[in-house]
């Protein structure tokens, strides 16, 4: 619940407490009518092991506001305590108490302790965000009392972002980061690869990013529109490595992975492009301006194989997580049926057919990775023609493929196209065309809310490898900071509550209740968004459909 709160502190006079909301839903809160007042004479109070989260809740204050608060060791009536509780099971469950003399957050580790703190700052005043604190010198910061104990539903909470349509900077995707983090996100998947651009420096092969990062002209309007019309602007970029490590080294500071996906078979022109001995024509090939599904894909001969590898070393010493995500989707097999190379290999393998070749190519990839101690994961696509032994589906071709994949008991990771695909229009196309251009489709804030990441044909036993939900952003005609962010928000933030929360204690109304305040913090960050309301317009209208 939320609460308009008044209070009393240090004799001053008494002021509003912000309406607050706290997303997503804390699995127990609490609140109190009274307030604790943190200002100049507040102490911090630390374990070591907790340092880094603890730093950044300090430097959180210390940027937005005039207030210093000063490192303690002993306890203090006007403190933020961070406690190490080893009896919260959970590696990223927290209790937050807000009392009117103290706060203390406690948790099993540093992970539990942030996500504590992710929901302290949204109890804050707005005034933070937007810097007005530190402008108007203000020292003083009410925060309702609170009892919250809270942890997630799911160890998977994701969100994608394709960067290989049209590329965002560096400092974007760190903001991209943060918001992430806000929410309680804890995975980042950054889509590297596509026809339209190579986007990671690899030392190895020069020529992804010499040639492979750029593009000649892009198609004006949506790909299906016809006549087709073309620009002539080049376009394109890539991160280097260091910058590379620098993302990722912010994303760990947030306790967010990333995970990288390099494309293979398909989505693999731009690779093409660079190197066109790797296709099973030899080309010539292009990096591609027009969206959709390209034809031309990795032949299977050898000297893929090692070129793959070769890119995925590279990767794997720039990406410490778990996994590497290797595509797998939307690879037309046309090519491959006209390949020598390709066919001999079908019948010296003993397959039946091109399905089953992707399943090798795959199987392939997959055990060198495992050599590596990575494990991969791919879209449904990988079903077909039988599934790697120790691969995780990402299902978004509906809910399908995850429940073939949990029946044969991998991991799945839900994000089918009806509920988590962000690049679909937020108001009915009816509606004065209120969102910029998209692909197509239609999910309202709504219908992402009412996502259930458990199919209903899973047993209790089967339901335990869906690891969680994920919400896909593709940049087609998605192009500027702007309306990734207009986009991605609120609706995002739906799909974090459906990831965090306990499926029990969701309710859409009072998260509309909770959005509020939510809403207002967005706007104090800068963040362009859409809006709860579906007859509200927006400021991102000047490319219609």
């Amino acid at each position: 619940m939320t609460l308009v709160l008044l209070y009393s502190a240090c004799g001053k006079e008494k002021k509003n407490v912000e309406k607050v909301g706290v997303i997503p839903q804390p699995l127990e809160m609490e609140f109190q009518n009274e307030v604790f007042v943190l200002d100049e004479d507040t102490k911090i109070l630390y374990p070591e092991s907790f340092s880094q989260v603890a730093t950044f809740f300090s430097d959180y204050i210390n940027n937005r506001s005039e207030i210093r608060m000063e490192k303690t060791d002993k306890d203090s009536r006007n403190a933020v305590v961070f406690l190490k509780d080893a009896s919260i099971t959970n590696e990223e469950g927290y209790k937050l108490s807000v009392t009117p003399k103290k706060i203390v957050i406690s948790a099993a580790t540093p992970k539990g302790a942030f996500y504590a703190i992710q929901s302290l700052r949204q109890l804050m005043p707005v005034a933070l965000e937007s810097g007005n604190y530190r402008e108007d010198g203000e020292k003083e910061i009410g925060i309702p009392t609170v009892e919250i104990y809270d942890e997630p539903r799911f160890a998977y909470r994701g969100q994608m972002l394709d960067v290989g349509r049209h590329f965002f900077p560096v400092e974007f995707v760190k903001k991209y980061i943060d918001l992430m983090a806000m929410f309680k996100f804890n995975t980042f998947h950054w889509h590297l690869t596509e026809d339209q651009g190579w986007r990671i420096e690899i030392k190895k092969y020069p020529k992804l990013t010499e040639v492979g990062a750029y593009r000649d002209s892009t198609v004006i309007g949506h790909y299906q529109d016809k006549p087709r019309k073309w620009d002539t602007i080049r376009y394109g970029g890539f991160y280097t490595q260091e910058e590379v490590k620098e993302v990722v080294k912010y994303a760990q500071e947030r306790f967010i992975t990333v995970i990288p996906e390099i494309e293979m078979p398909g989505h693999s022109e731009a690779a093409l492009a660079a190197y066109p001995e790797l296709g099973c024509t030899g080309g010539p090939y292009q990096v591609q301006g027009l969206w959709g599904i390209h034809s031309n894909i990795y032949c299977t001969k050898e000297e893929t194989f090692t070129f793959l590898e070769g890119v995925l070393d590279e990767v794997m010493e720039l990406f410490p997580g778990k996994y590497i995500h290797i595509g797998g989707d939307e690879a037309p097999k046309e090519k491959w049926e006209q390949c020598e190379v390709c066919q001999a290999l079908i019948r010296s393998e003993g397959l039946a057919d091109e399905h089953e070749l992707q399943s090798y190519f795959i199987q392939r990839i997959e055990k060198y990775l495992n050599s590596k101690g990575r494990e991969i994961i791919g879209w449904d696509e990988i079903l077909e023609g039988g599934l790697a032994p120790n691969a995780t589906v990402m299902s978004w071709r509906g809910i399908e493929g995850a429940v073939e994949a949990a029946k044969q008991h991998h991991d799945v990771i839900m994000t089918p196209t009806a509920y988590c695909y962000l690049d679909y229009y937020q108001y009915k196309e009816d509606k004065e065309n209120r969102d910029p251009l998209a692909i197509g489709g239609y999910l309202p804030l709504e219908k992402v809310y009412s996502f259930e990441p458990i199919p209903e044909e899973l047993t209790a036993e089967e339901a335990k490898y869906v690891l969680g939900s994920q919400v896909n952003l593709w940049t087609e005609y998605i192009d500027s900071p702007e309306k990734v962010e207009y986009m991605e928000y609120p609706r995002a933030i739906a799909m974090g509550e459906v990831a965090w929360s306990a499926k029990e204690n969701k309710d859409y109304d009072n998260f509309l209740y909770r959005l509020e305040p939510v809403i207002k913090r967005l706007d104090a960050m800068g963040v362009k968004h859409g809006d709860k309301n579906e007859e509200a317009g927006n400021e991102l209208t000047a490319e219609k459909k």
